[in-house]
């Protein structure tokens, strides 16, 4: 039952990535740690999310901007060790309230415009990818700091959704190095990353159907509940 439900969370969370672009853990995040808890989750959500960024790659090839992204890639790589760090040093509950609250930020940061006013040139360049590679590497949830400099640069929503692929790909790499692959069997995982394949897949077609407008919504409704269960979760956890 647990490995049918990661599939499906899977499944749906790249459909929706491949429609709006960005939103893969978001989704994933919340049902995968309370399925495997906070570390084999997190470690299992950047495995799958390497295997989505991978297979979205030769659909959006010829819009990526390669030197932005790796403006924004080689602050991540600098700054992912300390999140690994960080992972280690934390008891479960604590990091269970940890990936909450960065599923929240994730899911506000969209509303804060100084975010993106503070985000832009070379310096907002270093601040964006340290943020994101830290939080990759400690919750899978990468996204917020890379849209809000995307905003505040002003960088064309087509080519930053491609870019963006590879950002996700390098951060979900470094990631995989630092917190080691998932204890899991290698079947299980193995199936759980078809599902992911199998998703981009199917929202490849479904994009000439199901509205961006749509998919986001969807996306946000799972990734608010899946985030208040798992702070839940860790908040008991901790005061028991």
């Amino acid at each position: 039952m647990t490995l049918a439900l990661a599939c499906l969370a899977a499944l749906i969370a790249a459909v929706i990535q491949r429609i709006t672009g960005l939103g893969f853990v978001l989704v994933l995040i919340g049902p995968i740690v309370l399925l495997y808890g906070p570390v084999e989750g997190v470690t299992i959500g950047v495995l799958l999310a390497l295997v989505a960024s991978l297979s979205a790659l030769p659909f959006v090839w010829r819009q990526i901007e390669w030197r932005r992204a790796w403006r924004l890639i080689w602050p991540g790589l600098i700054a992912a060790p300390f999140g690994a760090l960080l992972v280690r040093m934390l008891p479960d509950p604590a990091l269970m309230i940890l990936v909450a609250a960065m599923a929240y930020f994730a899911l506000v940061a969209g509303w804060i415009p100084a975010l993106s006013g503070m985000l832009t040139g070379p310096i907002g360049a270093v601040g964006a990818g340290a943020a994101s590679g830290f939080m990759h590497v400690t919750s899978g949830l990468s996204g917020p700091p890379l849209a809000a400099y995307a905003v505040g640069d002003r960088w064309p929503q087509p080519r930053f959704v491609a870019s963006v692929q590879v950002i996700f790909a390098a951060f979900s790499l470094i990631s995989v190095v630092l917190r080691g692959l998932p204890t899991s069997p290698s079947g299980d995982m193995g199936l759980a990353a078809l599902a992911t394949v199998a998703g981009i897949a199917l929202g490849t077609w479904l994009a000439r159907f199901v509205p961006a407008r749509a998919a986001r919504i969807g996306m946000l409704s799972v990734a608010w509940a899946g985030a208040t269960v798992v702070l839940v979760r860790g908040i008991l956890a901790l005061l028991g």
